[in-house]
C-alpha cells in the first residue's frame, strides 16, 4: 500500500525546488525525505526524479504524478 504522505513529500520537493528547501518546510531530515521518495518510486515501479549530487530533475512520469 502506498503512503499518501510520500506523494505529499514528492510534491513538496518539486514545489520547493529541491530536497533542502522541502526539508526546511516539512521539518524532517533530508535523508528521511529522500528515503521516502525512493520508496515511493520503488512502490510505483517508476523513476519520478533524476538525481545528481547537486541537482534533480522531474521525469516525464514525475510530471504526470
Amino acid at each position: 500500500m502506498h503512503d499518501l504522505n510520500d506523494l505529499y513529500y514528492f510534491a513538496m520537493v518539486v514545489d520547493h525546488g529541491g530536497f533542502a528547501a522541502a526539508e526546511r518546510a516539512l521539518g524532517i531530515p533530508k535523508s528521511r525525505l529522500s528515503r521516502r521518495i525512493s520508496q515511493l518510486e520503488t512502490d510505483l515501479g517508476v523513476r519520478l526524479l533524476q538525481r545528481s549530487t547537486r541537482r534533480f530533475a522531474v521525469t516525464d512520469v514525475g510530471t504526470s504524478v
